[in-house]
């Protein structure tokens, strides 16, 4: 027997599946890991002296509405 809250989740599906949309399973990193953070500190410092990327930050930095952050 279906519980109210599976019947809830049940209708709010339907009810975005009505409006034309569908479910998406996505596999992301476990940030829970040890092995992530030495993976990402890896990772940056492999990008630390690459043009391209400094090009990117500086392009970001240029773009970006920073009024009201600092």
């Amino acid at each position: 027997m279906a519980t109210p809250t599976n019947d809830r989740v049940r209708k709010h599906r339907e009810a975005l599946r009505m409006a034309g949309l569908r479910p998406v399973q996505l596999w992301v990193p476990d940030t829970r890991q040890a092995s992530f953070a030495a993976l990402c500190r890896e990772q940056s410092a492999r990008l630390a002296n690459d043009p391209q990327e400094t090009e990117i930050l500086e392009w970001i930095e240029d773009i970006s509405d920073q009024k009201g952050w600092r």
